[in-house]
C-alpha cells in the first residue's frame, strides 16, 4: 500500500465503492493554506446557463435557487459554505461537471446570500436544516420519480450531514466536503495561528451581511424584524466565532448561548444515524478543523464512507495531473460517487 492510499481512511475498507484515484496535491500546493486559497483566488468560475428561481418558505420568507442542466438522470441539491453563495467557484464548477454527466442541479442560496436580503431577521447557521428540507420536498413534487442527491461544502456540509441524520430523507447519495464536524472545536481552531486571518475575514463578511439586512428591513418598513437585529447591538468588537455566535445566532434562534448552539448543531453526533449512501471528504491539514474534530470510523453509520486525505486544505483539493496545470480533484471525485448511486436512465429501467 503506498503512502497516499494509506492516508485515505475509509469507514468500511471492504466497500465496493473506492476513490478512482487517491488525492495527491498539485506540485507546489501541498501547503494547506495554498490549497485553501488557490481554488478560490486563481480559478475562474465557469459560465453557465442557469435559471434563477425564488422559493417561498413556510415562515413567510424566501430563498433564491439557481438551477443548471436538465433532469435526465437526477437532481442534485448543492449547499454552499459560510458567506458563500451559488456563485462560489466550487458550486459553479460542480454544476458544470454535473451537466456533463446528465444531471440537473439546484444551488440553494442560504437566506440573504442570493444577492437580496431576506425579509426576516432570521438568517442561516450551521445546523438550520429547515430550508434544505423544504427545498427537498419541492424538488420531489416538481420531479416525481427522479432520484435526488445532495452535496454540501463546509457549513453546507455540516447542514447536510445533520439533515441526513435527523430527518433521513429519501436520497440516493450525498457528499459532504470539508465539514466542521464539531463546531466548538472549530471555533477554537479559528482563534489560533494563521487561521485567525480566515476568522477575521469571515467575521467582517458576516457583519456586513447583517448591516445590509438591517438597512433593507428599515428601508422596507419591517420594523419588528429590524428591531430584532438592532437588539443584537454593536458587533464590531465580536472578535471570535464564540462571541459572534453567542451574540447573534443564539438570540435569533433560541439557543442559550454559543456552547448550546454548537452542542446541538454539530454534525458529528448525527453521522451514526445516516441511512443515505454518503461520502465524506476531508483533509487532515484543514486549517478550519482540528484533527480531534474528525469522526472515527466507528462513529459512522454503515452507509457512510469516510475518506480522509493527508493534504487538501479547506475546500481545496487542487490535485496533480499530467503536465504543469493542477486540476480540481473534487469535481471528479464527487461526480464519480454520484454516478455509482444514481444510475443512468437505461440502468434504472432494467
Amino acid at each position: 500500500m503506498n503512502r497516499a492510499t494509506a492516508h485515505a481512511r475509509m469507514s468500511h475498507s471492504d466497500s465496493a465503492h473506492h476513490a478512482p484515484t487517491p488525492f495527491l496535491p498539485a506540485r507546489g500546493l501541498a501547503n494547506p493554506h495554498l490549497q485553501t486559497l488557490a481554488s478560490s483566488l486563481f480559478r475562474h468560475p465557469p459560465r453557465l446557463n442557469r435559471r434563477r428561481d425564488r422559493l417561498e418558505t413556510p415562515d413567510g420568507d424566501f430563498v433564491d435557487l439557481d438551477w443548471a442542466g436538465h433532469p435526465e438522470r437526477g437532481v442534485i441539491l448543492l449547499l454552499h459554505g459560510l458567506t458563500g453563495s451559488s456563485n462560489s467557484v466550487y458550486i459553479r464548477s460542480l454544476q458544470q461537471a454535473l451537466i456533463r454527466r446528465g444531471y440537473s442541479s439546484v444551488a440553494l442560496n442560504f437566506r440573504g446570500c442570493g444577492g437580496t436580503p431576506n425579509r426576516l431577521a432570521r438568517c442561516y447557521h450551521s445546523g438550520d436544516t429547515d430550508d434544505v428540507h423544504h427545498l427537498y420536498e419541492q424538488v420531489r413534487v416538481r420531479h416525481p420519480g427522479l432520484p435526488i442527491g445532495a452535496v454540501g461544502f463546509s457549513l453546507g456540509g455540516n447542514v447536510l450531514l445533520k439533515w441526513l441524520g435527523e430527518r433521513q430523507p429519501d436520497l440516493r447519495a450525498a457528499v459532504a466536503v470539508s465539514v466542521p464536524f464539531l463546531l466548538n472545536r472549530c471555533a477554537d481552531r479559528m482563534d489560533t495561528g494563521f487561521s485567525r486571518l480566515y476568522r477575521d475575514r469571515l467575521l467582517t463578511e458576516l457583519r456586513d451581511y447583517l448591516a445590509a439586512k438591517l438597512h433593507y428591513l428599515e428601508r422596507s418598513g419591517n420594523r419588528e424584524e429590524a428591531r430584532k437585529l438592532r437588539a443584537l447591538g454593536d458587533l464590531s468588537d465580536a472578535r471570535s466565532f464564540w462571541e459572534f455566535d453567542g451574540r447573534v445566532i443564539a438570540p435569533l434562534y433560541g439557543f442559550r448561548d454559543a456552547a448550546d448552539y454548537y452542542a446541538r448543531c454539530s454534525s458529528r453526533p448525527f453521522i451514526r444515524h445516516i441511512r443515505t449512501a454518503t461520502l465524506v471528504l476531508h483533509a487532515e491539514d484543514d486549517p478550519f478543523v482540528p484533527a480531534d474534530a474528525i469522526p472515527n470510523a466507528d462513529e459512522c453509520a454503515r452507509s457512510v464512507q469516510l475518506e480522509i486525505s493527508r493534504h487538501g486544505g479547506h475546500v481545496g483539493f487542487m490535485g496533480r495531473r499530467g503536465g504543469l496545470m493542477p486540476h480540481y480533484w473534487l469535481d471528479a471525485r464527487i461526480v464519480h460517487f454520484l454516478d455509482q448511486h444514481l444510475p443512468a436512465s437505461a440502468e434504472r429501467d432494467r
